[in-house]
């Protein structure tokens, strides 16, 4: 009988590969191993182990598989379910969903390998120059990849002269798989074994007086072992003795200390801080967490609408602990990583090593052991913290999923495919574990808060700070009427500036947001009105001062800032808009004694610049943050006494249906951010239209008000949560190309489909990277089951690909576009 597999590739290709397999192979595989398997003439890649079976394809002859890779599976069955059901619901692939899913270090990289023919005689008369370098280089390298053969030669395109010496047989060509995760191991030393016996040990000591710097060092060994009792690490013992590498290396080398290695984890709890007891809820937590309870128990997902500051954290760190008294797993989700620093030593107050991290600012080594620790079921990873990614990770015995923030859009991955909402992913997730999940928010989103009016939702509700602290004192300010009457410095309010002055006078902190990075969004020319445009993008430049460049937002392209109009010369050039560059800067000059930070994405690059602005902040080295919507989400400072909205127009003004109830979450999230323990907090928003309604409900802080408009408004205009919408983006180089794609594409669906079909339009940036988009928006009724309509656009999209003309033009579907 004949055995084999079917793969999972890391491709974006709709169906599963069969290889074929030995018997002795079949009985050692698992679903949910991984193989290296060819593909194509020369390509190697890592698959997924999906199905055992033995049923041979009919189409065409399977081949054999490469190597196995695992012992024993990374993937469990619960995981490869919810990954599918990802990719049928978001309309994209199983194989995206995986390279999505799988740290990259388990997606192992073929690379081709450039090897000498020793057997042949070549006549090197009949070489290239470029050719003969690449020999040359081979007689003294046992083998070339082809990136290095790049440098080599110096050119970018080497495959003509690899090709050329192939024929020739001067080469061979091997691909080679490459393990890309490397174990940290950590050297540690020990006394050698030959000096066990204490007659021996007194001759070692005597006859290394002539040698102090040695006897300084086995004499501190001795010292740090009667003191930790544990294994010594080598750098542990060169601080303690005062010795150079090179005198424990002799050591090592005459045999009178051990050298051992020992895997660990890169990241780690390294045991500083106290933990904390049981942890103690008020009255409102108490009830909060009851009311969670009954929802459990009647299998529903729970709703925690708790106002800001109102002490979440508290409830979620209870169902914490009661998960792991089970012995089970608990996963805590949040929007933005930038959170993750300070929840982490929360969380370890109370838990210690059992909390562990995993976000894409990790490296991929870091993100592969806590992969392995959650699989094992370590005790390290009881908890684990992470933005959207970590919804992917191989839990076993998940009791609790927490969604924190609950209504951020960042839980929404935009690109590339798998385009899924991880909070409703994590629904999905806790319903394939049989395990509970809690959302929360102090500005729910419209469809969770709907859903927990219906009853399918458990909700839990708590409007009081915690500690009786009052919310915080909202005003209006009209900076219309300052601007007219001139009383505006900068972008300052002559308020705005009153309150800052108050609160630095007062030691307090303040927070400004600004929701925009960069310095200005437009650099005009004063004559002719000329901007700078990105040469791949349908947008203006915008102006970062502290390189002195201008940016593009989009596709990262810059160049240095002109001096005169690139159009007619003109040397005056005008700064329009303003983004957080120019807050700090204003800042500086209007409060010079007062310590300025700013937190954006410019700022924030590195793996480790959250968790330094936000310390420094927290340990008040900081007078004023300056932020865009980083500065919202859930940070706890308790010195910040005053925020200031430097513009609320630019939040309200935007194309999009959610515009509104974007708003009121934003504003009402950075007015959480002020007065959180005894004072009562202040909030300053900027604004030219003060008798708006959104602004009206945030300064009164009234949610219900807002949630009711809303609702009215989509009821009338068909909007989400009352329907589905999916939106599918067409994208190619060619602008003609691209509209007849797009009309055929949409009148297929009208006629198809006979649901709302809106466009095609362009969107508002309608170039990005030097690729023109265009927009179908797809309306579909909730009564209508969405599969079926999914069928639908696939099969108008087979007919699509088979026209030859459409066949550069890229389809992208984005379902429950937010």
């Amino acid at each position: 009988m004949e055995h084999f597999i079917d793969v999972v590739l890391p491709i974006p290709l709709e169906k599963l590969f069969t290889y074929k397999i030995s018997e002795q192979e079949s009985d050692f595989l698992k679903v949910g191993m991984r193989v290296a398997v060819p593909f194509g003439k020369s390509k190697i890649y890592t698959a997924l182990v999906y199905r055992i079976h033995n049923s041979p394809p009919q189409v065409y002859e399977p081949k054999e598989i490469h190597q196995i890779l695992d012992d024993r599976p990374i993937v469990t069955a619960v995981q490869l379910k919810h990954w599918q059901w990802i990719a049928d619901y978001y309309m994209c692939t199983l194989g995206e969903v995986v390279r999505s899913a799988l740290p990259s270090a388990f997606l192992l990289e073929s690379e081709t390998l450039v090897l000498p023919n020793r057997i042949e005689e070549i006549d090197e008369s009949q070489l290239k120059d470029e050719e003969f370098l690449i020999l040359e280089a081979l007689r003294h390298q046992s083998a070339l990849k082809i990136s290095e053969i790049v440098a080599i030669v110096d050119r970018k395109n080497v495959l003509p002269f690899v090709n050329k010496l192939v024929e020739k047989r001067a080469i061979q060509l091997k691909e080679e798989i490459y393990e890309q995760y490397k174990p940290k191991l950590v050297r540690y030393v020990r006394l050698g074994e030959a000096y066990d016996s204490e007659e021996k040990l007194e001759e070692l000591l005597n006859s290394l007086t002539r040698a102090p710097k040695q006897s300084q060092v086995v004499l501190s060994l001795f010292s740090l072992q009667a003191k930790t009792k544990k294994p010594i690490k080598v750098t542990d013992l060169e601080k303690e003795s005062g010795g150079s590498k090179a005198v424990i290396k002799s050591l090592i080398a005459k045999g009178i200390l051990d050298e051992y290695q020992i895997k660990t984890d890169r990241v780690g709890y390294d045991g500083s801080g106290q933990i904390q007891g049981q942890i103690s809820l008020n009255n409102e937590q108490q009830k909060a967490f009851e009311t969670i309870q009954n929802s459990f128990q009647d299998n529903k997902v729970c709703l925690l609408y708790g106002v800001t500051s109102s002490g979440k954290t508290e409830v979620y760190i209870k169902l914490i602990e009661q998960v792991l008294s089970e012995g089970k797993q608990a996963l805590y989700l949040l929007p933005e990583i930038a959170l993750t620093s300070q929840l982490i030593n929360r969380l370890q107050a109370y838990f210690g090593n059992k909390v562990a991290v995993y976000h894409s600012k990790y490296s991929i080594h870091e993100r592969v052991e806590t992969w392995n620790n959650v699989l094992n079921h370590q005790e390290k990873a009881q908890i684990v913290i992470g933005a959207r990614s970590a919804l992917f990770l191989p839990f076993s015995k998940l009791g609790l999923i927490v969604v924190d923030e609950e209504h951020e859009s960042s839980f929404k991955q935009f690109d590339p495919a798998p385009r899924y909402h991880a909070r409703d992913a994590a629904i999905v997730l806790a319903n394939f574990q049989n395990c509970k999940c809690v959302l929360g928010s102090a500005t729910p989103s419209i469809e969770s808060y709907k859903n927990a009016k219906k009853g399918k939702y458990g909700l839990a509700e708590m409007k009081q700070r915690y500690g009786s602290v009052l919310m915080p004192e909202i005003e209006l300010v009209d900076i219309k009427e300052a601007t007219r009457k001139k009383r505006m410095k900068g972008h300052f309010s002559e308020r705005l500036q009153e309150t800052i002055s108050e609160a630095l006078n007062e030691g307090e902190q303040i927070i400004l947001f600004q929701n925009r990075r960069g310095f200005a969004p437009i650099i005009e020319c004063t004559a002719c009105g000329h901007s700078s445009q990105c040469p791949n993008c349908d947008v203006s430049l915008t102006y970062h001062q502290f390189k002195n460049q201008l940016r593009c937002h989009y596709c990262g392209y810059y160049m240095a800032l002109q001096l005169a109009c690139e159009a007619c010369g003109n040397s005056t050039l005008d700064k329009k808009g303003f983004g957080t560059e120019q807050v700090q800067q204003e800042l500086e000059l209007l409060f010079p004694e007062a310590k300025v930070g700013r937190m954006d994405l410019d700022t924030t690059r590195g793996k480790y610049a959250y968790e330094k602005i936000i310390t420094s902040f927290e340990q008040q080295e900081m007078d004023i943050l300056v932020g865009t919507q980083m500065v919202t989400k859930g940070l706890d400072f308790r010195n910040v006494s005053l925020v200031g909205i430097m513009n609320a127009d630019s939040l309200l003004n935007f194309p999009d249906y959610r515009a509104h109830e974007r708003s009121f979450q934003l504003l009402t999230q950075v007015a959480g951010r002020a007065g959180r323990t005894k004072k009562r907090g202040k909030v300053l928003i900027q604004t030219y239209n003060p008798y708006h309604q959104i602004l009206q409900q945030v300064s009164s802080t009234d949610y219900e008000k807002m949630y009711e408009e809303q609702i009215y408004e989509r009821e009338q205009y068909n909007y989400p949560p009352e329907l589905r919408i999916i939106k599918i983006t067409l994208k190619d180089k060619d602008y003609n190309k691209l509209n007849e794609a797009s009309q055929w594409f949409a009148n297929s669906l009208r006629n198809v489909l006979k649901d709302t079909v809106l466009g095609p339009e362009f969107p508002v940036v309608s170039r990005i990277r030097r690729l023109y988009l265009k927009n179908i928006i797809l309306k579909v009724q909730k009564e209508k089951p969405v599969a079926q309509t999914k069928n639908s656009i696939k099969r108008i999209e087979k007919s699509f690909n088979a026209i030859s003309q459409y066949k550069s033009v890229k389809v992208i579907y984005n379902v429950d576009h937010i």
